[in-house]
């Protein structure tokens, strides 16, 4: 779920501002978001024909991408994902230095998160500001299950929360709150993955939105995995949306250690609403299961999650 929590805050921090004619707000809080109502909908068209398109895919989602995936650590297992996640504008920037992702496995298919990032916002015009993000705790469950090979689904809902700092006096993060209700969908035909997720963003003191991922990708080599990345999201009224592309992937330094990277930018041409770099470079922590190659022939191992 990386980078959405603050993708959105400066989504929807926009569109609020708007709708009170409040342009004097610091630009670093701004949203990337102008465009029209039939624009978002013709994304939405070229993503769902790519995605059937590839229906004989899946590709592994979370970490360092934006779309979220329905695995999960594993009964009592942990999966922690440090990161440095630039957002960068042509009139300012926006990093997450570092955002720190938790995930704790409960039974075999549900997951419990918490995510939260240090914050530096940084326009030309004002001194760099520097604070704590929203809390953004959730639950994922996979309820659809048929092994790594087969389709499964999840649901992922998540809380965008404040904390009791003056992060929101300042700029850094929104007034308003939130409540993300997605569903993630995989499957694994052959040697390529794809991976999808949409979701409807409820918002308190602002205008609902949606979202939807899609990720496309391949296991180069047993340490070197490759993925590319569409994501979008929105909001209805006003109707606004950021589309971007991005490409990366996943290293295996140790089979509990993950070198995490990603790179990308909005499909739109670069303003101060849409970004001319996304990214992500960080470090996955595996601990409490034993490493992939030190797993039991499949017939001792337990069903796949």
């Amino acid at each position: 779920m990386f980078g959405v929590r603050q993708r959105w805050n400066r989504f929807e921090e926009t569109h609020a501002s708007l709708s009170k004619a409040a342009m004097d707000r610091p630009r670093a809080i701004r949203t990337q978001l102008t465009r029209t109502s039939a624009q978002p909908r013709f994304r939405d068209l070229l993503l769902v024909i790519f995605l059937l398109s590839s229906a004989c895919a899946l590709a592994q989602g979370g970490p360092p991408y934006y779309t979220n995936d329905p695995g999960t650590p594993g009964n009592f297992d942990w999966e922690i994902n440090l990161g440095y996640i630039p957002f960068l504008y042509s009139d300012q920037s926006v990093t997450h230095s570092p955002d720190v992702d938790i995930n704790f496995g409960v039974g075999d298919r549900i997951q419990l998160t918490y995510e939260n990032a240090w914050l530096r916002v940084q326009a030309p015009s004002s001194a760099a500001k520097f604070g704590l993000g929203q809390s953004n705790p959730g639950v994922k469950w996979r309820f659809f299950d048929h092994g790594e090979s087969g389709l499964n689904i999840s649901t992922f809902p998540q809380f965008f929360l404040n904390n009791p700092d003056d992060a929101v006096h300042r700029g850094i993060t929104p007034t308003s709150q939130a409540f993300l209700l997605p569903v993630e969908f995989s499957r694994k035909l052959g040697p390529v993955d794809v991976n999808y997720e949409a979701g409807y963003l409820f918002v308190h003191r602002g205008p609902n939105g949606w979202l939807n991922g899609l990720v496309v990708g391949h296991d180069f080599t047993e340490k070197l995995e490759m993925d590319v990345e569409l994501y979008n999201q929105g909001t209805f009224h006003p109707s606004a949306n950021q589309p971007t592309i991005d490409f990366g992937g996943r290293y295996k330094i140790r089979p509990s250690i993950i070198f995490l990277f990603m790179a990308g930018r909005s499909l739109e041409a670069a303003r101060s609403t849409q970004s001319y770099f996304i990214g992500y470079f960080g470090v996955q922590f595996l601990f409490g299961r034993k490493p992939r190659e030190d797993l039991p022939p499949p017939a001792e191992r337990d069903p796949p999650r």
